[in-house]
């Protein structure tokens, strides 16, 4: 098939690239490289399987042309990270609602399948543990930054499950929870590679808040392959599905690990939200998904354990300090 993913020179993105044209397939990349880098898509282009469009999703004369061409469209475009999320507020709703509704609109005419990444942060200050698609959300004031994020992110869901209701537009939308691996960059305030970092140049490990909030850490090639896989399950089309993983670290749990794993002598450094982020910054405590429908969808389960992810993260970035 004829595949367009935007935001396709980015961390998952390019992964998922990469796993789509090993099945075969033609792929199309839309990206205006803000956050994505050419260098994760440069080998994949060079097999002549990949298409490269320097432009951004909400130009909707190019975005129509690339989903008229289309068999499916993969949604990954967006605003990514804390830090960019904080620094970059209008940027970050702008990109995220009006992007999403420029691809859908192409895709509910020419009636191309569409796939919508999502996240986590939807569930907002949900309480109840492990999130369930269909659970209750409680979001923060509007006057903190932190939920913008999660709420243009819970408009696209809207809008895309509006499709569906309205004329059987092929959807689904798959809710992300914190997806590691080789290529993603610290620089948005993404944990892991962060943590490793600091510790490969033995540096200080820094661990915001007091260390007890804890995550889940999905690999990102379990993740792309529930992405390809999904797309493909009509049960799902209409869906909301969780993909990540249900093993549960703290922050400073995570920070120890690193350190031991990467062999190193950094110490771990408490820094408080406020130092990090500024005044007013809101935090989850816990954040664990509920798996279960995308086991029952497509017989998914996460094959990688934590372990694992921060061994490939640290070889990867041992090759990057190296050079």
């Amino acid at each position: 098939m004829n595949i367009l993913v935007t935001g396709g020179a980015g961390f998952i993105g390019s992964h998922l690239c990469r796993l789509l044209i090993e099945q075969g397939h033609k792929i199309t990349v839309l990206d205006d490289l803000s956050t994505g880098r050419y260098d994760n898509i440069k080998e994949l282009e060079a097999t002549g399987k990949l298409k490269l469009i320097v432009d951004t999703v909400n130009d909707s004369e190019i975005c129509d042309r690339c989903v008229r061409e289309a068999d499916r469209v993969f949604h990954l475009a967006s605003a990514v990270g804390v830090r960019l999320i904080i620094d970059q507020p209008v940027h970050t709703i702008e990109s995220i609602v009006g992007g999403t509704e420029t691809v859908l609109k192409s895709c509910a005419r020419y009636r191309v399948p569409f796939l919508l990444t999502s996240t986590s942060e939807v569930y907002g200050k949900g309480s109840k543990v492990p999130f369930c698609e269909d659970d209750d959300t409680v979001m923060g004031p509007t006057s903190k930054r932190r939920w913008s994020y999660a709420t243009a992110k819970a408009l696209d869901e809207f809008l895309a499950l509006a499709h569906w209701t309205e004329t059987r537009q092929p959807v689904v939308v798959v809710r992300l929870f914190n997806t590691v691996g080789p290529r993603q960059t610290g620089q948005y305030g993404m944990v892991v590679p962060g943590f490793v970092r600091q510790a490969l140049r033995n540096k200080p490990i820094t661990v915001y808040g007091d260390g007890q909030q804890s995550r889940c850490f999905a690999h990102v090639k379990d993740v792309v392959g529930a992405l390809a896989s999904i797309m493909e399950c009509e049960a799902a089309r209409g869906q909301v599905v969780n993909i990540g993983n249900d093993e549960e670290v703290t922050i400073m749990q995570l920070a120890q690990r690193v350190k031991e794993m990467a062999n190193s002598t950094s110490e771990i450094k408490i820094l408080s939200y406020e130092e990090a982020y500024g005044e007013g910054f809101d935090d989850m405590r816990r954040r664990v998904p509920c798996i279960d429908k995308a086991n029952k969808l497509i017989g998914y389960k996460p094959s990688r354990k934590l372990d694992d992810i921060l061994r490939d993260v640290i070889e990867y970035e041992k090759t990057q300090l190296e050079r």
